[in-house]
């Protein structure tokens, strides 16, 4: 795994707990904020986490013309 597989992947992943804080408070788990108890906050926080989750499968998907270790060793 390269360092871009690796950064991107923490960052998708920070993403996608900031999307779950987002609808938790949305929801009202998560007393303390302005966003308590505010459903606008529970869809927020789902658009979020999506997008953390395409971050993460963004930065570990494998790239075009690449050979994987399944292809045949070149001649």
């Amino acid at each position: 795994m390269n360092g871009r597989k690796v950064g991107l992947s923490i960052l998708g992943i920070v993403v996608v707990l900031m999307g779950a804080v987002f609808s938790l408070q949305g929801a009202g788990y998560i007393p303390g904020s302005y966003m308590t108890g505010d459903p606008t906050y529970i869809y927020v926080g789902a658009v979020v986490a999506v997008v953390g989750l395409l971050i993460i499968l963004g930065g570990n998907w494998p790239k075009a013309g690449r050979q994987g270790s399944t292809s045949a060793p070149p001649r």
